[in-house]
């Protein structure tokens, strides 16, 4: 089942022609216009019902975990950032509650990503865009917007002859107090997300005092005006031209996807409903249940026209279902008209058969697996991941040095990773060379011979310059596998990194 790219489909005799550079078959359209791309400017109308309350529970948790998780707090010890969620730019570390991430443990983010990806595609498969519908920080904060907008303005058909009107002194006001209070929420946003970054009590007053440096004070205004702009005047636009989930989402979907659908079966052919004629007669005259009232279209936050059939534009939020619902209640006809429906149901309902849910599909397994595999493989390498690492570079200029007793020499740099919040001391050793002794460059306390004892503080890298040498008698020409073994002496761990030894 695959979706149009553009909605040129219409049952509605052929529009009167527009004026150049405005696109054909383009949703809603209404006089304002958005600078953004060159199309009519959507009005969208408050509706009340149940997808619209399970969008205001979806825009007031997501937006609460967003705010609210700066400022949890988790006790890790003295001396560690005590955030439950904090990315430390300057520690260079992730803490995410009782897990602790380290630049070289990059791959827990693959990880995360791909869960992410598989899970859309899984939502996608099952429900269309429900992402983008409920859970996309594009929709809820234009949807956040959009409710300051008609709190400010006024519904939508005050809002059409606001923008008609000439500038006065009212309508400055008003534009002013939105504009103000979108303003003050990206605000809000663009510092919450810099919380993420910094310890948010700390950071908070710094804020308070005017003490943020230059880079934190960059980032708050980025943030602020990208949520300005795609919340307050992009909105929409984002969603049709710009994110490419919208051309991913027909690879996606299948007869057995639930997916908002007008049942044109039903609804055709549409006429606006008079009070002088019965549902007989509209019957007897080839119409159906939908009266033309437009009302799925007015609350589309796209300006799409359900009734045109499936289209990129939809995000699937289901409030064209309310809106047509409330519709039907009120003209006594059966609900759905507009509903969350498969293809093969349309198709079952339309020949008289039973209608199926099929939930277990070879796509939902797939991603469904391949979830489980990513998410058990992350939780099995967190659980066993060591809280020591060793890491060797030899020095290939030169790439060994022949003594004057003709023993040679090379020369390695070991990087000692303690991932523990205590210091802690580790004997380093090497094996594939006979009689190898081991020096480090100005450090007389680490020792010499077969055995060193290197030291790393705690939650740090320890770097050393180490010298090994083997004794001619049992030099072996050319190169020669070695492994540097690093042994903590207080839990008995093991790092081991594998090098080579360079002679003549």
């Amino acid at each position: 089942m695959s979706l149009p790219q553009e909605n040129t489909l219409s049952r509605q005799p052929a529009p009167a022609a527009k004026p150049a550079g405005q696109p054909q078959g383009a949703p809603h359209e209404e006089p304002g216009r958005h600078w953004f791309i060159d199309r009519p400017k959507v009005y969208a109308a408050d509706v009340r019902g149940t997808f619209r309350r399970i969008k205001w529970a979806a825009l007031v948790v997501l937006l609460a975990i967003y705010y609210i998780t700066p400022w949890l707090r988790w006790e890790r010890g003295p001396g560690i950032p005590d955030q439950a969620v904090l990315i430390d730019m300057v520690g260079r570390r992730a803490y995410f509650l009782w897990i602790e991430i380290w630049p070289q443990e990059v791959y827990y983010l693959t990880g995360l990503l791909i869960i992410g990806a598989f899970g859309i595609f899984f939502a996608t498969t099952l429900a269309g865009r429900i992402w983008c519908g409920y859970a996309c920080p594009q929709t809820v904060w234009t949807d956040l917007f959009m409710w300051v907008e008609r709190k400010i303005e006024g519904p939508r058909t005050t809002r059409i002859r606001l923008d008609k009107a000439p500038m006065t002194g009212a309508k400055i006001a008003r534009k002013t107090a939105k504009h103000a209070a979108w303003l003050g929420i990206s605000l809000l946003t663009g510092g919450a997300w810099v919380f993420y970054f910094n310890d948010a009590p700390t950071l908070m007053n710094e804020l308070l005092h005017g003490q943020i440096t230059s880079g934190v004070a960059t980032f708050i205004a980025l943030f602020s005006f990208t949520t300005y702009f795609f919340a307050g005047w992009a909105r929409e636009q984002i969603c049709i031209y710009v994110c490419p989930w919208r051309s991913f989402q027909s690879a996606m979907v299948d007869e057995d996807t639930f997916l908002v659908t007008y049942e044109d079966w039903r609804g055709e052919g549409r006429a606006p409903l008079r009070k002088s004629q019965s549902w007989e007669d509209r019957q007897a005259a080839g119409l159906g249940d939908c009266i033309d009232c437009k009302q799925c279209v007015h609350v589309c936050p796209t300006g799409t026209d359900i009734r045109e059939g499936q289209q990129i534009s939809c995000i699937g939020c289901g409030l064209c279902v309310d809106a047509c619902n409330d519709v039907m209640r009120q003209i006594g006809r059966p609900l759905d008209l507009v509903r969350f429906d498969t293809q093969s149901n349309q198709i079952a309902k339309i020949d008289g058969k039973p209608e199926r849910v099929k939930l277990v599909r070879p796509r939902t397994v797939i991603y469904s697996l391949i979830m489980l595999v990513v998410a058990c493989a992350m939780g099995i390498a967190l659980l066993l991941r060591p809280t020591l690492d060793v890491s060797v570079l030899r020095d290939r200029a030169p790439l060994f040095v022949a003594l004057s007793d003709g023993s040679v020499q090379n020369a390695y740099t070991i990087k000692i990773l303690n991932k523990t919040h205590i210091a802690r001391d580790y004997a380093v050793t090497v094996n594939g060379l006979t009689g190898a002794s081991l020096s480090v460059v100005g450090n007389e306390t680490a020792g010499s011979g077969a055995s060193l004892t290197l030291k790393a503080a705690a939650d740090s890298v320890a770097t050393y310059r180490v010298f090994v040498k083997v004794p001619a008698a049992a030099v072996k020409s050319g190169s020669t596998d070695v492994a540097v073994i690093a042994k903590d002496q207080g839990s008995g761990e093991v790092g081991r990194h594998v090098s080579v030894f360079m002679a003549p």
